[in-house]
């Protein structure tokens, strides 16, 4: 399957729902179930890859996955 982006970085926000899910004190399990209560399913392993910046993340997962941080979605940029 062809990536959308050419590079090491599949994504930009990785790190900092890294930093974010952290700071909550969060798993990274607990993460994916409270995104599958938006009706968002993103796996643990998924997020591992998120996090590492080796997966993209689509729009819909990024909204979900800031209301579940309770934070903007600018926020995940920084």
């Amino acid at each position: 399957m062809a990536r959308i982006i050419d590079g090491e970085k599949m994504n930009l926000v990785g790190k900092n729902v890294k930093r974010l899910r952290k700071a909550r004190g969060m798993s990274q399990h607990e993460l994916s179930v409270k995104l599958e209560l938006h009706g968002v399913y993103v796996c643990r392993g998924s997020i591992s890859r998120i996090e590492e910046q080796v997966r993209t993340v689509t729009d819909i997962e990024l909204l979900a996955i800031s209301k579940v941080l309770g934070v903007e979605i600018s926020e995940l940029y920084k």
